[in-house]
């Protein structure tokens, strides 16, 4: 008989983006306004994306969708590939997560799909450095997870 094995993570919970960093709080607001130039006109659900960089840049994204479905992209690697093509070489420092529906109140914390945390483990182990996740709700509420690859403990990774 096989041994059963455990995989847990823990992260934080601001109950406020008030409690925040300030430089934490610049970064989520980055992600707020960023959901302004979400195309979305089939969900209704803005997504934007805020990613730091090692050299203090800040990338935006934004989700987008299309009629041809799934030829969209999410907010999260709409930043990510974005730096990749602007800063190739250089990290992430956090990530900046931030959601509204036009349809429905977004009270949870918004919460990356799968793709987006495959692209954020190849990150890391690119680098060979992890990064922050910020995920803000609509009730203010902040999750911080301090290593994006804990959210997909078993990621794809052939060897770089």
């Amino acid at each position: 008989m096989g041994k059963k094995k455990t995989y847990s993570f823990s992260y934080h919970v601001y109950q406020s983006f008030d409690e925040l960093r300030a430089a934490d709080q610049k970064l989520v607001k980055s992600a707020i306004d960023a959901t302004r130039n979400s195309y979305s006109p089939y969900s209704g659900f803005q997504v934007g994306a805020a990613l730091l960089l090692e050299n203090g840049q800040i990338i935006t994204g934004t989700n987008q969708e299309n009629t041809a479905f799934p030829s969209g992209l999410c907010a999260e690697r709409t930043a990510m590939f974005a730096a990749g093509n602007q800063f190739p070489d250089v990290p992430y420092t956090a990530l900046a997560v931030a959601a509204k529906s036009v349809k429905f109140p977004v009270t949870e914390p918004v919460q990356p799909c799968g793709a987006c945390r495959q692209v954020m483990s190849q990150h890391e182990i690119k680098f060979n450095k992890s990064f922050r996740l910020l995920l803000y709700g609509e009730s203010g509420e902040v999750w911080e997870i301090e290593k994006a690859s804990a959210l997909l403990p078993f990621s794809f990774h052939p060897k770089l």
